[in-house]
């Protein structure tokens, strides 16, 4: 009984962390092979963003993931916007 607890445990463990190196290799093989959108700016990856944080459109004020938004540099400053056309709305006003 106790071998069995036991071998469900390691079988568990051992699920978990394949599952996150399995993780952690696919996530590397799409940032590599995801080509990066015209309009999208880089300048902000090295200041510890993460994917999944939230920014607000100044445009029409939708939520949008960092990694996945549309960015521009005005004045020095960042801002992110949901779709080109928000930033092309926000560059003609």
């Amino acid at each position: 009984m106790i071998r069995t607890v036991l071998y469900l445990l390691i079988s568990i463990f051992l699920l978990t962390f394949l599952r996150y190196v399995i993780g952690a290799i696919t996530r590397g093989f799409s940032d590599v092979l995801r080509p990066k959108a015209p309009g999208q700016d880089t300048t902000s990856a090295g200041r510890g963003e993460t994917a999944g944080e939230l920014k607000r459109d100044p445009v029409c004020g939708t939520f949008v993931a960092a990694g996945a938004s549309v960015r521009k540099t005005v004045r020095g400053e960042v801002v992110y916007f949901c779709s080109e056309a928000c930033r092309n709305k926000y560059l003609d006003s």
